[in-house]
């Protein structure tokens, strides 16, 4: 749940989508589920050499299971909401686990 509330605060935003099989593809990130699959607008691809029919795509909807990386622009980041989120939730981890003894 973490990082789906984390990538909910990059919407409409410009990110770097790695896919499993090398394809990188950048866009402005429209919007992402629980599974964290990513819907993409403006659509262009990093290494359009290897992918030319990927020239004619404006927006795309990317399967959660196929990324590896997804890059971002740092100054985009909360680093102080985003160690307020984990650390909530290592909260609840350890109040559950303590709760069942």
């Amino acid at each position: 749940m973490l990082f789906f509330s984390f990538f909910k605060t990059l919407v409409d935003q410009e990110v770097t989508v790695e896919l499993k099989n090398d394809m990188e593809i950048r866009g402005i990130l429209k919007s992402v589920d629980q599974y964290l699959n990513l819907k993409l607008d403006d659509v262009t691809c990093t290494n359009c050499d290897k992918y030319p029919y990927l020239d004619a795509v404006k927006n795309l909807f990317i399967r959660g299971s196929t990324v590896r990386y997804v890059h971002m622009n740092p100054n985009s980041v909360d680093c102080t909401l985003l160690q307020d989120a984990s650390r909530r939730g290592m909260f609840y981890i350890m109040y559950f686990i303590w709760i069942q003894y």
